[in-house]
């Protein structure tokens, strides 16, 4: 998926990865695109810009931490193989099923 999270709620990205991993077989990759903040931190100040664009477009989209959205993957058996950085600013996250 490709510069979803930071667009949807927490809620609804708590849910994509709770169903996600309904659909997905062991050793399945899951690849995801886009920004994050690592250690509560932004990357850039354009990341930062763009969080607050978002946000004043709706209170409930945001830039999400690394740390959160590897949780999250983790507890529906996920385990990170890659975080690779991409062109501006951006992350691409690599996710295995686990067995």
């Amino acid at each position: 998926t490709a510069n979803t999270l930071h667009i949807m709620s927490w809620p609804e990205v708590a849910t994509l990865f709770e169903r996600l991993c309904c659909y997905l077989r062991t050793n399945a990759l899951v690849c995801i695109y886009g920004p994050f903040n690592y250690a509560g931190a932004y990357t850039s100040e354009s990341n930062a810009q763009f969080d607050q664009w978002l946000k004043d477009r709706n209170p409930l989209s945001g830039i999400r931490d690394f740390e959160s959205v590897a949780a999250l993957a983790a507890n529906q058996g996920l385990r990170l193989l890659k975080d690779y950085a991409m062109p501006a600013n951006n992350r691409l996250l690599v996710f295995q099923k686990s067995e």
